[in-house]
């Protein structure tokens, strides 16, 4: 028996089908499992990863295996998981799964120690809570792992954080900052995806509401965008001049929360930060306002705050928690403040996740081939990874374009050409 703790193995069959369905819109990763099934370059490696565990996770586990790898996965949110999919991982692939949906913090911290259990050479983290947890509770793991990966911003800058303090044991490497990632993941996959969780679970209508976007990084630009082409009227808080003032050029009102908080209709935070949405906004908010994130922890909404200052709390539809204020009010948080997207939707489309976990595979393939020669620190994705996806991607989908001429690639490398 496959080592695993699963909601229940009889899910498979369904799970199975949803993977292949998923795997028919995932024409670059097909591509590199192709070519892993016949060289191997994982064989005798353990490989243990924290992911949220959907469908399209599921292609890039079976595509590490394809490899050689000895894959544990447990997974990076409590709400995140789809269980018919960790069955079907669990029965049809063998692969060790410690996942199900709506797990407890206890559950969730349990499941991460049984996928270190399996004494990972290479780590695969979203949102660096693997990393994290070895460096903080099993320091004794680091000496085993050759490197690591990280998927999401929130991992990103927690890594970096650590390798300025310089507590780093091995190298990580960023593929959140990868450009087949961030450009197409965070912005289409996210701002797709969190529309589809928020419509899911509330299903309200989005034209002509205020929906208040906070955060313009790639993923709030994704967001701010999808709300936009749904009818609303998007407004941005950001902290940062330089995105606020790219999303007044984007065309979108920009306002301090405290202002924002007065009007929102519907909230969704994609920081990377904590208190976001905190006491003084909850004061300032309309009777049925909607909370929700889109950031890869549940922090961003101080939800303990709002529980302070209600007198009643109740869970009015799947995924939609009531809260009713001292004065009457009712305010709405969506998924208990985790991702919306995956809480009450399926996270991303398989199209963007083939670019993102193509990255991950290649990537993985870039740590076993060059470890010795990396330090403690955190890089970035080589770009020929990045351009290889790219172009794997555009020929999936039937799109060819032009190539540099001799003369043009003399042009742009001389210096001494002028007009």
């Amino acid at each position: 028996m496959t080592k695993s703790d699963i909601k229940n193995p009889a899910l498979a069959e369904s799970g199975r089908l949803r993977i292949e369905w998923a795997r028919q819109n995932m024409p670059v990763l097909k591509q590199i499992e192709d070519r892993f099934i016949k060289e191997k370059p994982f064989q005798g490696l353990r490989l243990s990863a924290c992911l949220h565990v959907t469908t399209e996770t599921a292609a890039l586990m079976r595509t590490l295996k394809s490899g050689g790898a000895d894959v544990a996965i447990c997974a990076s949110n409590p709400l995140s998981t789809q269980d018919d999919v960790a069955a079907s991982l669990v029965v049809d692939d063998g692969i060790q799964v410690f996942a199900i949906k709506g797990e407890d913090n206890p559950t969730y911290y349990k499941h991460m120690d049984a996928c270190l259990d399996h004494h990972p050479m290479i780590t695969m983290d979203d949102g660096a809570d693997l990393v994290s947890t070895i460096h903080q509770k099993r320091p004794e793991l680091a000496t085993e792992v050759l490197a690591g990966t990280e998927e999401t911003t929130t991992g990103v800058i927690r890594l970096r954080s650590m390798e300025r303090d310089k507590v780093l044991k091995y190298p990580i490497v960023a593929v959140n900052d990868a450009q087949t990632k961030h450009f197409f993941d965070n912005r289409y996959g996210t701002g797709q995806s969190t529309i589809d969780g928020i419509i899911r679970a509330t299903n309200r209508l989005m034209a002509g509401s205020h929906f208040v976007v906070a955060g313009y990084g790639w993923c709030g630009k994704g967001l701010a965008m999808r709300a936009r082409g749904m009818g609303a009227q998007v407004i941005v808080t950001e902290v940062d001049p330089l995105p606020a003032l790219e999303a007044i050029m984007d065309g979108f009102r920009v306002l301090p929360m405290a202002e924002a908080a007065k009007i929102g209709d519907i909230f969704c935070t994609v920081t990377g930060n904590k208190g976001v949405l905190r006491k003084e906004h909850f004061d300032k908010m309309k009777d049925g306002a909607i909370l929700s994130n889109s950031g890869h922890f549940n922090v961003e909404i101080d939800i303990p705050a709002l529980e302070k200052m209600s007198r009643q709390q109740r869970q009015i539809r799947e995924f939609v928690t009531e809260y009713t204020t001292t004065d009457g009010r009712r305010i709405n948080i969506l998924g208990e403040g985790r991702l919306i997207n995956l809480a009450a939707a399926e996270g991303h489309p398989s199209s963007v996740m083939d670019m993102s976990f193509a990255g991950q595979a290649l990537t993985t393939e870039y740590i076993v081939k060059n470890y010795k020669t990396l330090e403690k620190r955190v890089y970035n994705v080589p770009r020929e990874i990045d351009e290889k996806i790219a172009a794997l991607k555009l020929a999936g989908m039937d799109v060819s374009i032009d190539r540099l001429t001799p003369e043009q690639s003399k042009y742009l490398s001389s210096w001494n050409e002028g007009t």
